[in-house]
Parts: C-alpha cells; structure tokens; sequence
C-alpha cells in the first residue's frame, strides 16, 4: 500500500530514508530516458512543479550531480546513494522538479503508464 501522510500526501524515500518525498497525487505517466545518467541510475521520472514536491533532508544528507550542459542536477542521498531527484540549476517560478519514482512503493505506479524519453539524442518522446 503506497504510504500516505495524514493528509493524505503521498511519501517515498531513499533507501535508508535520510531524504524524504512528498508529492500531491500521483504521477500521470512516468519517464523513462535513454541518456548515460538515467540510463546507469535506472531511474523512472514523474514531473511535478517545484511547489507540488517537498524534499526533506535535502540540501543536508544530498549531494548533486551536474554534468554535459548544465541545465539540470541530479540529487543523491550523500548516505545510500539513492537518486531522489533532479532540478533545474537556474529554476525559474513554477520549474519543473523530476522525481524518481522508483523511491516510492512499487504499488503506487504498477498501473502508470511509461513514455520512453530520447534523451541520447532528439530530446523528444519516442511514442
């Protein structure tokens, strides 16, 4: 049973759960991207609006991962290593916050749609 707070918010964490997830509702689709990062991390993307996620232990028990164009940084858990999350380097009002989804129980998403990302190459959906 995915784990909600009592006001119902839906919450995750990385594996030893230094670094915390709240998220509103859950994901209409995840993302998978094909680019060298999310490909070695694994990772399945739900995107949300920076104010619909809250990030506990982060900047403390987080550190972060920027690397080709510098657009994004990707956040670990400084402690089991677990990526949490990506955000924008230069966010801007309502900036988009990636959030793995694989960081929360498995039953919340089993029925969520994926749409596979060409983050290699075009930069688009490859459906």
């Amino acid at each position: 049973m995915p784990v909600q707070t009592k006001n119902n918010l839906l919450e995750g964490s990385c594996h030893c759960g230094a670094v915390r997830l709240v998220i509103a509702r859950p994901p209409a689709h995840l993302i998978k991207c094909n680019c060298s990062i999310c490909i070695r991390l694994g990772a399945l993307w739900a995107h949300y609006t920076s104010a619909m996620v809250n990030v506990e232990g982060h900047p403390q028990n987080t550190s972060a991962y920027i690397w080709g164009q510098e657009t994004l940084k990707t956040i670990r858990c400084r402690t089991c290593g677990c990526a949490t999350h990506w955000e924008a380097l230069k966010p801007e009002a309502g900036a988009e916050v990636g959030v793995n989804m694989n960081n929360f129980d498995p039953q919340l998403t089993q029925n969520t749609p994926v749409r596979n990302f060409d983050g290699a190459n075009t930069w688009a959906y490859l459906e």
